[in-house]
């Protein structure tokens, strides 16, 4: 396994995305940056940065092209150059950069599959993203017929870089905000196992650099039309999918480590 810590960033913030990368750097030595056509000071921060980091190379688009399309440019780059993982994370500074070697560990010793973040909510979090979350929660999990995604929204995650290239190959959507939750279905329908580690979440307040790109509107709006169209590939899936379920379904479901902070910290695979 060559895995990559790969951020996608926009209007991060220059202080705000510098400490993420920073902190990420400081727990795995390949890091990239995809700058999403921001339009702050956040890119000519992290290329600075980059000058006296030699395995942080940072990437820009020249206009803003979501999430999923940030992702999709940095793991294409990243198979180029013989990654073949990434591990994706958020640049606001919510996904805690101590658990990369955790999430790297378990990618290492479950070839081809895919481990997804399960946060950990602190009594910071909004009421109302904790519970909303909760529909789009249910529907993966229908649309999956129960594959064992965890929590379908949340960004801090290990890819095998074949099947996620898959999973954007089989859709032109999945760009925006959609991205998490999209992908996290087509890969349960190709059969990728997809291991659960629980995993704590921060809301940083605003006067800590916070920053949110969540659009109560839009984002739902994107969100239902998401789960329309996935609720369609379900109905002609459903014969694979009830067969894989009378099968097992997916064979790392249990593998989940339910209270994640009684962990130990383990020993970082060797990166290659």
């Amino acid at each position: 396994m060559k895995l990559l810590v790969l951020i996608p960033s926009y209007n991060s913030g220059a202080g705000l995305l510098t400490r993420t990368v920073q902190a990420a750097l400081a727990e795995w030595p390949d890091v990239w940056v995809v700058i999403d056509g921001s339009s702050d000071d956040s890119a000519a921060a992290a290329t600075e940065l980059a000058v006296s980091q030699s395995r942080l190379r940072v990437l820009v688009l020249p206009a803003n092209q979501g999430k999923g399309a940030a992702v999709l440019h940095g793991a294409r780059a990243a198979q180029a150059e013989g990654f073949t993982h990434i591990l994706s994370m958020d640049a606001d500074g919510q996904h805690p950069a101590d658990y990369i070697p955790r999430f790297a560990q378990r990618a290492a010793a479950h070839d081809g599959a895919a481990v997804f973040g399960m946060p950990v909510f602190g009594p910071e979090a909004p009421p109302l993203r904790i519970q909303g979350r909760k529909v789009s929660n249910s529907l993966a999990a229908l649309e999956t017929l129960g594959w064992g995604l965890g929590d379908s929204l949340f960004g801090m995650r290990v890819y095998p870089l074949p099947a996620l290239l898959a999973a954007f190959a089989s859709t032109s959507w999945a760009r925006r905000f959609d991205f998490d939750p999209e992908i996290a279905v087509r890969l349960a329908w190709a059969g990728v196992p997809i291991i659960v580690l629980p995993t704590p979440v921060r809301y940083l307040t605003v006067s800590e650099g916070g920053v949110s790109q969540f659009r109560y509107f839009r984002d739902n709006t994107l969100l239902t039309w998401m789960h329309t169209r996935l609720g369609c590939g379900f109905l002609l899936r459903l014969p694979i999918l009830l067969w894989r379920r009378i099968k097992g379904g997916n064979p790392l479901k249990q593998l989940v480590t339910r209270d994640a902070s009684e962990e130990t910290n383990p020993a970082k695979p060797e990166p290659n």
